[in-house]
């Protein structure tokens, strides 16, 4: 019987790497149209390090790293939504501003998951 989603190639190696190839795709074309999904990867990797070295423990060490990368999860995603609305039609829409905005504000409020993970974990040390 087949599944709910329709046709599709079975599971096989080949499909996993066909996958891992439009991956890799997807995130060239990030790195080669977005200024800040290139200075947010900077960004990790200089902080990533930096965070190994601080968390003391797995834990911490966990969710100061991957605090940076839900950041850049969002940031693809916002890139792909960006231009899938840039597709749809240069003119200005209403719809169109309010989904590129909601994006936006999805990486600012990731930017602020970071600033408070870091901010929880290390400051109670310093301070």
């Amino acid at each position: 019987m087949a599944d709910s989603f329709g046709s599709h190639a079975p599971r096989s190696p080949f499909r996993a790497w066909q996958a891992f190839l439009w991956s890799m795709q997807g995130l060239k074309a990030t790195w080669a149209l977005e200024s800040s999904f290139r200075l947010e990867i900077y960004l990790f990797a200089v902080l990533a390090p930096l965070a190994l070295w601080l968390g003391a423990d797995g834990v911490e060490r966990a969710i100061l790293v991957g605090s940076m990368m839900l950041v850049l999860v969002i940031e693809v995603l916002n890139s792909a939504v960006e231009a899938v609305v840039d597709r749809w039609g240069a003119e200005h829409h209403e719809l169109a501003g309010r989904a590129k905005d909601m994006g936006s504000a999805a990486v600012f409020l990731a930017d602020l998951n970071v600033l408070a993970c870091w901010g929880l974990i290390l400051l109670p040390r310093y301070l």
